[in-house]
């Protein structure tokens, strides 16, 4: 405890020159990642060295744990390797594990073997079918082989299931099982197979429940890794499309596979995104909303910085624009990264509707943004500073709807925010339709009942009910989200200072994501940093066939998406319009 005391005092009245920690940059060409890596190696080569010495004494010794796989620990005796196994899965305590012993005649030798997997989370018939009947019943016939092991001859002419592997390490093994494998111990062989036999309960492939749109695909994502990748492949169609397996948490090892474009994708990205994911030391991880707090830049910053959506088709269209995509095991949601401001206004029906269209539903929602972040506070500014803004009878009558009401504007707005939160929160956590029974008829009863009790403003009520429509209107959940945050912080700015104090929280605000990077990329792109091209294509879409080039900001590999002329009917159309014309001078 005094030591503790001290240290505090020490850091309080002494000072201590900061370390330098340089900010990870999307590198834009081989040569710059070339400097970046040779600066980083002069700043430590003095420690480098001393590392590989430590290796090389280790490695003289027998004790390199870098190198070191997983310990070759099964035994030739099946006993040993049963009893390993009982203690590991507490059988026969631990009810759903399940060990079959069995023999099997090899070469009219009886062998005993036994496996162990887990009920419920294996498929029975594959378990029986391919994996039980070959052993037990068709290990004895007369099969002429050259294969000298035991191993090798069940591996080649026995077992025919399509996903077998053969691991030397029980560790493996077990993590298999874990995993809805099923492991396979024989005596005499100092190895285990493991047999893919998943076979546990899914939701199946359903309409996206948070992202829904009216023109485009229908599919969204389910909580099985493979059938999300595999959502995504059938969308791309694309060999150059990798898949990276990957495992987080060292008790739940929860698979998750990093999916990127190897042509398109800058490289300095993929290798930070894969840096960022083999760091992670947890015990356990459950859903993608953990996994994208553990690699976000910055935890404070009240918006996203990694997008997140339950849609394989956005998901695809985040890959063709050079991201990367994490896909997690039992999550319906992927995190794709790096992601701007302005691409979290977008919708993946921007795409799928005429140009017009989209650009007056991007309006719309650019307008939502403004009302749901700065209406109520600009409401405050004006009725307590700022009332020659309004027309005189606006104000007579603001003035009179206000003339009972025992509060000032910034409690009687604060009031109705919190209620209008309230009856949001309530009506998600109210399971069936009693939900949106209850917003709407909550909102309207405790509306009507507090203006009738000269609690609030007739005109307050009006001014709650657009902001929440404004924050319906955005797209990305976690980016209303944390504007609904923003929106407290500039009603009181706006009790405080009027225009002067929202001025000056839209200034703070504009350093503090300026300032931000998702993923090495600037948040604020391509505004700030400026990037050549693509700032029209942020408020107002361009035509597709005009959609030609990727954002500069990713610097991906092939920055352009389609021909200069990509609709080649057109210009085909324009040569034979010539052609007519040459004959017709004729």
């Amino acid at each position: 405890m005094l030591a503790n005391f001290r240290k505090t005092l020490a850091r309080l009245f002494t000072f201590e020159e900061p370390k330098t920690k340089e900010r990870f940059i999307l590198k834009e060409t081989e040569e710059e990642m070339a400097e970046g890596g040779q600066k980083e190696q002069d700043k430590k080569v003095e420690p480098r060295k001393k590392k590989n010495e430590g290796l090389q004494l280790n490695k003289k010794s027998g004790e390199n744990e870098e190198n070191k796989g997983p310990k070759p620990d099964i035994s030739k005796a099946l006993s040993e390797n049963m009893e390993r196994i009982k203690d590991i899965y507490s059988i026969p305590t631990n009810g759903d594990a399940v060990l079959r012993e069995f023999d099997l005649v090899v070469k009219n030798k009886v062998i005993p073997a036994f496996m162990v997997f887990f009920d419920g989370m294996t498929d029975r018939k594959v378990i029986n079918d391919d994996i039980l009947q070959p052993l037990m019943l068709l290990s004895n016939l007369d099969i002429k082989s050259d294969e000298k092991s035991i191993a090798d001859y069940i591996r080649s002419h026995i077992l025919p299931h399509n996903q077998l592997k053969e691991f030397k390490a029980i560790e493996q093994v077990v993590q298999g099982v874990n995993f809805g494998g099923c492991g396979i111990f024989i005596d005499g062989v100092d190895s285990a197979f493991v047999a893919d036999v998943k076979g546990w309960e899914h939701r199946a492939v359903e309409r996206p429940n948070t992202e829904q749109t009216i023109r485009g695909p229908q599919e969204g994502f389910t909580e099985l890794l493979r059938a999300n990748t595999a959502l995504i492949r059938k969308i791309l169609n694309d060999e150059d499309l990798i898949a990276e397996s990957l495992t987080i948490g060292r008790r739940s090892r929860t698979p998750c596979s990093m999916m990127y474009i190897k042509d398109i994708t800058n490289d300095s990205l993929v290798k930070e995104v894969r840096r960022r994911l083999k760091s992670i030391k947890v015990d356990y991880l459950f859903d993608s909303g953990e996994l994208e707090q553990l690699i976000e830049d910055s935890s404070f910053l009240p918006v996203p910085q990694i997008m997140v959506t339950e849609r394989p088709d956005k998901a695809a269209s985040m890959l063709a624009e050079g991201k990367v995509v994490v896909v997690m095991h039992g999550s319906p949601f992927a995190l794709c990264m790096p992601v701007t401001n302005n691409e979290l206004l977008h919708s993946p029906e921007d795409s799928y509707v005429r140009f017009p269209y989209a650009n007056l539903l991007r309006f719309v929602r650019i307008m939502g943004v403004f009302l749901s972040l700065l209406l109520p506070g600009l409401y405050v500014a004006i009725t307590n500073y700022h009332q020659e803004m309004i027309p005189t009878s606006l104000l007579f009558a603001i003035e009179a709807s206000r003339e009972r009401v025992p509060f000032p504007s910034v409690v009687e707005i604060l009031i109705m925010e919190i209620s209008f939160e309230l009856i949001r929160e309530a009506g998600i956590r109210i399971p069936g339709p009693i939900g949106p029974t209850l917003g709407i008829i909550g909102a309207l009863i405790l509306g009507q009942a507090a203006v009738a009790a000269n609690i609030v403003s007739p005109i307050l009520i009006i001014i709650v009910a657009v902001t929440g429509i404004g924050s319906f209107a955005i797209p990305n959940f976690a980016l209303a989200l944390g504007f609904r945050v923003l929106r407290y912080a500039y009603i009181l700015l706006g009790a405080i200072a009027g225009f002067l104090g929202i001025t000056t929280g839209l200034f703070l605000q504009g350093i503090w994501f300026v300032s931000e990077k998702s993923f090495g990329v600037p948040y604020m792109a391509p505004f700030a940093s400026k990037t050549a091209g693509g700032i029209a294509d942020q408020f107002a879409r361009p035509p597709f066939w005009k959609q030609e080039k990727r954002a500069d900001y990713m610097n991906v590999k092939d920055a352009r998406k389609q021909p200069h002329i990509s609709r080649g009917w057109k210009s085909q159309e324009g040569e034979d319009q010539k052609e007519e014309d040459d004959d017709a001078g004729k």
